[in-house]
């Protein structure tokens, strides 16, 4: 039923979205290196101050942008009490007949991290929260919790891409 139900409501939420294309100014170009390999491709922020490697599979993927929220339980229910972005790696080949797994990175200030990790609000009904990947001096970014729990097609290699730590961090508006 709620793969049924996320079938349903991909294409009304992705209208919501903004989608940039893999080749924009923030990712770079696959060259193909001395020994016949292709290198790798790379989404890079310098507004936040990360970069993220990807294996040359990934070229052409896209960055779709969505929201968070972070809610705060009270008599009257939920209230959305803080929010930030979700940056989401989504592979050239998925489709929204054929949705591959993506790679979604939720951005928070250090502020909004720690206030979180102290329990003053929470994000879903996950019993446990977000797992932080890195951060600098201004933001966390982390991985949410159960973004792979549809098992979409490429949910393994995108475990593979994680094991490798593929996100680095530098300070916002600096080139590393």
């Amino acid at each position: 039923m709620f793969l049924l139900s996320m079938f349903l409501l991909t294409p009304m939420f992705l209208d919501g979205c903004v989608r940039f294309r893999g080749t924009s100014p923030t990712a770079a170009s696959t060259d193909i290196s001395t020994d016949g390999a292709a290198s790798p491709v790379e989404y890079r922020n310098t507004d936040l101050g990360l970069s993220f490697s990807l294996p040359a599979t990934w070229e052409g993927f896209t960055i779709l942008t969505t929201n968070w929220e972070g809610l705060k339980s009270g008599d009257l229910g939920d209230e959305v009490v803080e929010q930030g972005p979700i940056f989401s790696i989504v592979h050239h080949k998925s489709t929204a007949q054929q949705p591959r797994q993506d790679i979604p990175l939720m951005v928070f200030t250090i502020e909004q991290w720690d206030r979180m990790q102290a329990g003053e609000w929470h994000i879903g009904a996950a019993p446990i929260g977000p797992l932080e990947l890195g951060r600098n001096s201004r933001y966390v970014f982390a991985l949410p919790a159960r973004y792979n729990y549809a098992f979409l097609e490429g949910w393994e290699e995108v475990e593979q891409i994680l094991q490798e730590q593929p996100l680095v961090t530098f300070e916002p508006g600096v080139e590393p």
